[in-house]
């Protein structure tokens, strides 16, 4: 396909442009995975200067970083509409080598905090290069691109854990750091030397929150746009409710404690291995039915698949059950990531993405807290059900709000 739409230039060089990506989405994915799983036990073994309990600033390091990121997202999303996509990446990769190496000098809780919430203003690699790579592709083919670079994140994903929690067992919590910067230092210049981005701005670049805001309000506008960031914001706010329990959760089983990291981390790389498997299939699958079925079925069966873990009694239980949650969400995040493509304009992809992003991030800023709110209330387990109802719900929500069509040119904003 070939030829310019709407300030938009079409080529077949867009496949070069995802496999690079893909590549550059890896290593990032393991650079900051590798840090994600441990970050509790990192919080522990600092402690605190201040009198708030560990158990709250292990909540507030999830938090901070996301609350930040949803503030800063749309402002990085519009501005990549005006200046390109790439940008975006590259910012994404480099900033965050300066913030990650500075996290191995921390020496409190707080000071932790203080560097997670600066990289949720700076980062933001996964929004960035969704952007990117909706913007290259073929509105046909968004779903397989936008599925195998929701793989390449799992892959990153479920190596990352492995190698840090590994790293932080043998040598301590500092070289998981070192070796993050290292990777984004990598990935960034991947992106800078080999991606070539075709996409050619409509108007003059300018930084106007005039134009950001029209932006933001004629993408809310687009029908069923308001229900697929509705059902973004649940999955998230769903999964991350449990993050920071699971590293804890595990603890409670194990006799020798000095295995945690390497356990947690493969806890996490199963969940992430078993979405990188399904996420290609279904992301083709939705190209050629439609999504709304997918979305149902998969968000229900992972709702199923959650309240169990509310009873597990042994690493091996938590383990099943996380990897076959991963294989609903292999469904569910390319299929909400195609339906935003395919509900809004081509040019826009920056904005939405961003906007995208900032939900998510927003999501995630609540729910560590929300997570760690029922673990005191209640008690652990008691937060795996609560995030059970709420994949029933972004299911349920699916079910009676999105278009009930398989035709997907028919949700294709032209």
């Amino acid at each position: 396909m070939s030829g310019k739409r709407l300030g938009y230039q079409f080529s077949e060089a867009w496949q070069r442009t995802l496999w690079i990506t893909f590549f550059a989405q890896i290593i990032t994915a393991i650079g900051f995975s590798s840090i994600f799983p441990f970050l509790p036990l990192y919080v522990e073994s600092l402690g605190s200067t201040s009198q708030l309990s560990i158990e709250f600033l292990a909540g507030l390091v999830y938090s901070a970083q996301a609350f930040c990121m949803m503030l800063a997202s749309p402002i990085w999303g519009a501005i990549a509409d005006r200046y390109g996509r790439k940008l975006m990446v590259q910012r994404a990769c480099f900033g965050g080598v300066v913030i990650i190496f500075l996290m191995a000098f921390v020496r409190s809780a707080e000071q932790l905090v203080i560097l997670r919430a600066l990289q949720g203003l700076i980062t933001g690699s996964v929004a960035a290069s969704s952007a990117l790579i909706a913007a290259e592709a073929p509105r046909t083919q968004t779903g397989y691109a936008l599925g195998l670079l929701q793989t390449s994140l799992g892959i990153g994903v479920a190596v990352g854990p492995l190698i840090g929690g590994a790293v932080a067992d043998a040598f301590g919590y500092s070289a998981a750091f070192y070796i993050t910067a290292v990777l984004l230092l990598v990935a960034g210049f991947l992106v800078l030397f080999g991606v070539e981005e075709t996409y050619v701005p409509t108007t003059a670049p300018t930084i106007d929150l005039r134009g950001f805001f029209s932006d933001w309000r004629h993408i809310f506008a687009s029908p069923g746009i308001t229900t697929a960031y509705a059902m973004d914001m649940i999955t998230q706010l769903a999964r991350m409710m449990v993050i920071p329990i699971i590293p804890i959760f595990i603890q409670s089983f194990l006799t020798d404690l000095g295995s945690v990291n390497t356990i947690t981390g493969v806890v996490f790389g199963v969940y992430s291995a078993s979405m990188t498997l399904s996420a290609i299939y279904f992301g083709k699958l939705g190209d050629r039915v439609g999504y709304r079925m997918i979305l149902i079925v998969s968000l229900i069966l992972i709702s199923i698949v959650y309240l169990p873990q509310a009873f597990v009694n042994a690493t091996w239980q938590i383990l099943v059950l996380q990897a076959l949650a991963g294989v609903g969400m292999g469904a569910v995040l390319p299929s909400i990531g195609a339906l935003l493509a395919k509900l809004t304009k081509h040019g826009e992809e920056g904005a939405v993405y961003g906007l995208s992003n900032s939900l998510r991030a927003g999501a995630r800023s609540v729910a560590p807290l929300l997570g760690a709110g029922v673990a005191s209330w209640l008690n652990y387990r008691a937060t795996f059900a609560f995030s059970a109802a709420f994949y029933l719900l972004a299911g349920i929500l699916a079910a009676m709000k999105l278009p009930r069509t398989s035709d997907n040119s028919s949700l294709t904003v032209s």
